[in-house]
């Protein structure tokens, strides 16, 4: 698979994310690619955000939080074994951020982290392809 976005803005998707009450990323995910970019680099199938979004209404949000953080820290997981460079999301990172951090900047600061190693994991294995097809040649 090749990645096409792998410079996105995670500061600015995580201002507009936390300004639309997570909206925004209930069309971004599935609409944006998201979803199916995770999957890939996951090697699973992971729950849709909009059935997150839609478990975390009577929690506060916290199921939402917690389904998001739990991703970070599988990407995190493959980040660290493809020897990338951090610093890398986290759980603790995502949800600590967007906890204490909810009254300021914490959201944008957590999905930034996300989407650099996102980015960095999505590139990375790009030049993995590449490399693949050019000893395939």
């Amino acid at each position: 698979m090749r990645f096409k976005h792998t410079n996105r803005p995670g500061f600015l998707l995580g201002f507009i994310d936390f300004f639309t009450a997570g909206l925004f990323f209930l069309l971004y995910m599935p609409f944006g690619g998201l979803q199916k970019e995770l999957e890939y680099i996951l090697g699973h199938k992971v729950r849709p955000y909009w059935k997150a979004y839609l478990l975390g209404i009577p929690t506060l949000f916290i199921y939402t939080l917690v389904w998001m953080a739990n991703i970070a820290e599988e990407l995190k997981t493959k980040a660290e074994e493809m020897h990338l460079e951090g610093p890398h999301t986290s759980w603790k990172h995502m949800f600590w951020w967007n906890m204490l951090g909810c009254l300021c900047f914490g959201p944008m600061i957590a999905t930034r982290r996300f989407f650099c190693t996102l980015n960095k994991t999505e590139s990375e294995l790009n030049l993995q392809g590449e490399r693949k097809n050019r000893f395939a040649e």
